[in-house]
């Protein structure tokens, strides 16, 4: 069988979504996730954009040895000696530089001609095959390119030491039909072209980011570039576990090799929709909460005569295992902290502490926890480790007769406690000015939304909300079975998350 290579972006591309910058732990536990999920490339960053961007691709560099490590680069020498020596730890590394190549990047962007670039990403290429045993060349805007021009700048940039050349539908502007055209143009008139694995990278702004990439491997691409959950850039990109579980489940047409364990992908996607505080939609195809529920009668008398009638795969493909052991009030320790590490989540002893006081909590007020709960519970506690302000207490007062809602909150801030009140138009608002009042910032509400964790009256209620901070949008996730409680939480995540990128000294 021919094998399809998953080049995971989600740490580069990823990041590059309004509000979805991570820290460096962040970025490790991730990564480490995508290694044991099978990842074959990890695009851990851009080096030369910041000192930051460099020390978190070192970081993984150092701390993954199953996957490849790629860092990105446009053709300049010095951003490729950056991306070299950011990679230099890594067991398998990766060098991916780019230029763009469609009409309107060069004169608009670049202001090169073609031939110009066409020099600069053979010099680019050359340059970095000296430093690193594998590159990678992008042609930026690829499916907005002369074809004649791209075939050409693909058989220079092979002809350099290019060993794999991706065609990015950089804009999401090309159909399914035309890239899958466009890739076998490359494949049937680059004449070097079995020199090199061709790779597809599209984005979603048309909603067709999947099924272009899925037309490019039907066309001779055997490399697909993609991101968790779709993150990315505008609309995003083509969503990994859609186009790994289309070709697993669609064998007839896509009789292709992975090293995915797609048994790993719905804690994957957790932990990223978690760490970003981006809430999965129900309806979000492999790994939303409707996927393997059926509400129609008919539905529901096919699946329990046959599941095969409206299951087109298992829950237990992806990681959504029926689990028999119920925890509650009265679970014991070993059965939590058990089911814990079963999830793939992995704690020091003080976060297990932590954890399992929460847990208690939680269960207190619940009958039974659900591991949606458990993910929930875990990434709002380890989100309260390294924060600037944390909560001691709040207070609302509020109603639906004359009585103007009112916050009092408490925070604790390097070991002093400061107290404000504010007054609002909702109970919300009243929290959110109460919260500046402490902390002095001037911020603006952007996004909020609210949603149940597990479908029961006593269910963890979950709030996300983006935030506006000196012109940078920053996200905050909470959790809580007190949806105000919820709230306040994640307004405070997303001050905390700030004040990180703010104080953070360069490079760290």
């Amino acid at each position: 069988m021919d094998r399809i290579y998953i080049f995971d972006t989600t740490l580069r591309d990823g990041e590059q979504a309004p509000g979805a910058s991570m820290t460096l732990d962040q970025k490790l536990a991730i990564a480490r996730q995508l290694e044991s999920l099978g990842v074959d490339i990890i695009e851990a960053g851009f080096p030369v954009s910041s000192p930051y961007q460099f020390e978190t691709v070192k970081a993984v560099s150092r701390e993954i040895k199953n996957s490849t490590i790629a860092a990105l680069c446009r053709a300049v020498k010095t951003d490729i000696d950056k991306a070299a020596e950011a990679i230099e730890a890594a067991a398998r590394k990766r060098i991916h530089t780019f230029i763009a190549t469609s009409p309107i990047h060069m004169e608009h962007k670049l202001k090169k001609t073609p031939d110009e670039v066409l020099a600069m990403a053979v010099e680019a290429v050359r340059y970095a095959r000296n430093l690193c045993p594998e590159v990678e060349f992008s042609a930026e805007d690829g499916t907005r390119s002369d074809v004649d021009f791209l075939c050409r700048i693909t058989e220079k940039v092979i002809e350099a030491g290019a060993q794999i050349v991706n065609i990015p539908d950089t804009v999401g502007y090309s159909t399914p039909e035309e890239y899958g055209a466009l890739i076998a143009a490359l494949r049937n008139r680059v004449p070097n072209i079995d020199k090199a694995i061709l790779s597809v990278h599209n984005h979603n702004d048309l909603g067709m980011a999947v099924a272009t990439s899925l037309a490019g491997i039907r066309n001779g691409a055997r490399q697909i570039e993609c991101t968790i959950n779709g993150i990315g850039e505008r609309a995003g990109n083509a969503a990994m576990e859609e186009a790994v579980m289309a070709m697993k489940v669609r064998k007839d047409l896509f009789p292709y090799e992975l090293n995915i364990d797609t048994r790993q992908i719905f804690k994957t996607s957790r932990l990223v929709a978690n760490t970003i505080a981006y809430p999965l939609p129900k309806n979000k195809a492999i790994v939303g909460e409707n996927t393997f529920l059926h509400e129609s009668g008919i539905h529901q008398d096919g699946v329990i005569k046959c599941k095969q009638t409206y299951e087109i795969m298992k829950p237990e493909d992806v990681g959504r295992e029926v689990n028999n052991i119920v925890l509650g009030r009265h679970s014991g320790r070993n059965a939590i902290l058990t089911r814990i590490a079963e999830l793939g989540i992995t704690l020091s002893p003080e976060e297990t502490e932590l954890v399992y006081t929460r847990f208690l909590k939680v269960a207190d007020k619940k009958k039974e926890v659900y591991d949606e709960d458990i993910f929930s519970i875990v990434n709002d506690e380890l989100g309260r480790q390294n924060s600037f302000y944390t909560m001691e207490y709040f207070n609302i007062i509020s109603g639906n007769n004359p009585l103007i809602p009112t916050a009092t909150v408490k925070l604790s801030y390097n070991g002093e406690s400061y107290q404000e009140a504010a007054v609002g138009d909702g109970p919300v608002a009243a929290i959110i000015r109460a919260i500046d009042r402490i902390t002095g910032l001037k911020t603006r509400l952007t996004d909020f939304n609210l949603q149940a964790v597990t479908p029961n009256k006593n269910a963890l209620g979950e709030a996300g909300v983006t935030v506006l901070i000196d012109g940078k949008s920053y996200n905050g996730r909470g959790s809580s079975t007190d949806i105000l409680e919820a709230t306040a939480k994640a307004y405070l995540n997303a001050v905390n998350n700030y004040c990180i990128h703010k104080n953070r000294p360069e490079g760290k």
